[in-house]
């Protein structure tokens, strides 16, 4: 019975926290992004993001976007550059479809900083991806 149930796995979906330049307040601010490297858009993205450690929790962010376009992105949040020091996670799911998928993307601890950045998918920037 349970082996027949399958469990579409999430694929061309990814979160960023990008370095970038605020021109507002002239700061270099850590931002998350989702980003859908689909050739479909995603309808009713709901995304749930917290932090934790041994001895520390965050509070529980809710951030929803009824459509994100394929080969777009979208702004989740801004990150203070405390929050780096423990796991943080991103709980996201998603219709695609007729389908729901969901996917828990995990930014441990200390792997969010200057020397981590890579090429982020999509954005002309780079930043700390999780696939």
């Amino acid at each position: 019975m349970k082996k027949d149930i399958q469990i579409p796995k999430v694929e061309g979906v990814y979160v960023a926290v990008v370095n970038e330049y605020n021109d507002i307040y002239k700061t270099n601010d850590w931002n998350a992004y989702i980003i859908n490297d689909k050739d479909i858009d995603l309808e009713m993205v709901l995304i749930v993001t917290s932090g934790y450690s041994e001895d520390k929790q965050t509070s529980i962010f809710r951030k929803k976007l009824d459509k994100l376009p394929k080969k777009s992105y979208a702004k989740i949040e801004l990150m203070q550059e405390d929050l780096f020091a423990i796991n943080n996670t991103f709980k996201v799911s998603f219709f695609e479809g007729n389908n729901m998928l969901d996917k828990t993307y995990l930014f441990r601890k200390n792997t969010i900083n200057l020397k981590a950045l890579q090429p982020v998918p999509l954005m002309d920037v780079k930043g700390v991806v999780v696939k």
